[in-house]
């Protein structure tokens, strides 16, 4: 990798580094361009070159927070063996993620719905189909096998990642009585059980 290429990824990973400080420590209100550019000691010129925008930078960030929760959760799914480990290895890592990176686990949950990120909305889209195949890829021969109800792949992402989400965003709300072990221990179950061909409607 020649040395300008170096430096400029090194620019980016200290901006998004930067950018996920800042939200976390002062949430949307200090989520400011001036305050990302000042935290990663960036000029403001370099931001705009390899983001386009603050706009696109948020959206850039979102990406990475994204492909990394899915990237732990697809190594989870891969090393299980059922299709019922392999629910299980989904919600446990989603909400291992969010307790061992709740920086990250925030912004994903707080910015999904904010508005900044519609002008990305496709760029979002794309990164996150390319990791919904992946798991589709995985559940495909269980459901042909019969061990998870043939469904649209939108409604089976909903049936699994929908409860883990919420349990998720309480946790990190920290305004609801959310205990994300316990959750662990009864959300795959009751996942796995909303799954089975003969939970399906006549």
């Amino acid at each position: 990798m020649a040395p300008k290429q170096q430096r400029g990824e090194a620019t980016v990973d200290k901006l998004l580094t930067a950018a996920l400080e800042v939200y976390a420590k002062s949430g949307q209100p200090g989520f400011t361009v001036t305050a990302v550019t000042a935290a990663g000691g960036v000029s403001l010129g370099s931001l705009y070159h390899h983001f386009g925008s603050f706009e696109g930078l948020a959206a850039s960030l979102y990406t990475r927070c994204m492909e990394q929760l899915f990237d732990e959760m697809i190594a989870e799914l891969n090393r299980a063996r059922t299709a019922r480990t392999g629910v299980r290895a989904l919600v446990t890592s989603y909400l291992r993620f969010t307790q061992e990176h709740p920086d990250a686990a925030l912004f994903l949950h707080a910015c999904a719905y904010s508005g900044r990120l519609a002008a990305h909305a496709e760029q979002i889209r794309t990164a996150k189909a390319a990791k919904l195949a992946v798991i589709a890829e995985w559940m495909l021969p269980r459901v042909v096998a019969g061990e998870i109800a043939p469904m649209p792949g939108p409604v089976l992402e909903v049936l699994v990642m929908g409860p883990v989400a919420e349990a998720a965003h309480r946790w990190l709300a920290s305004t609801y009585d959310m205990d994300l072990t316990e959750a662990a221990r009864f959300l795959p179950d009751r996942i796995w059980l909303s799954l089975q061909p003969d939970q399906q409607p006549d």
